[in-house]
């Protein structure tokens, strides 16, 4: 008995070993470093979900056209510890977001900083290189 409850439990887990795991992306698989962009516009939705952050913004291009750009920024916790708070990026709120655009050209973009109209500024959060005002270059 004991035998038959060991094989079930090791097929059990040679199973779930191969499910695919879903990964977590690098920088440099998503988004284009030679790209950086500085986007002012105004903030439609903030997502503040794991394991990233997702500011949706409304920027009027030099065409006069508004599009809306989503900017991935890091995870919550990570942003609560640099200084947001839930009410930092209210619905209507202009800002000034730098980063880096997505490879694939959308209008989709991983936020390096944020600069309010007060002249607040916070950091996004995320690992890139480029991102953080600490790293050696």
């Amino acid at each position: 008995m004991k035998t038959r409850l060991y094989v079930m439990l090791a097929g059990a887990g040679l199973l779930l070993a191969a499910m695919p795991v879903r990964a977590h992306h690098a920088f440099a698989a998503e988004f284009d470093q030679t790209k950086p962009l500085k986007l002012h516009g105004t903030v439609v939705k903030w997502e503040v979900s794991n394991p990233h952050s997702w500011i949706h913004m409304d920027v009027k291009g030099d065409d006069g056209k508004t599009v809306t750009w989503m900017i991935e920024g890091g995870s919550p916790n990570n942003l609560y510890r640099l200084g947001f708070t839930k009410d930092s990026l209210p619905p209507g709120a202009e800002i000034l977001v730098e980063g880096y655009q997505a490879k694939d050209g959308s209008t989709r973009a991983v936020g390096k900083n944020v600069t309010f109209a007060d002249g607040r500024r916070l950091f996004l959060g995320l690992s890139a290189l480029e991102s953080d005002p600490n790293a050696k270059k």
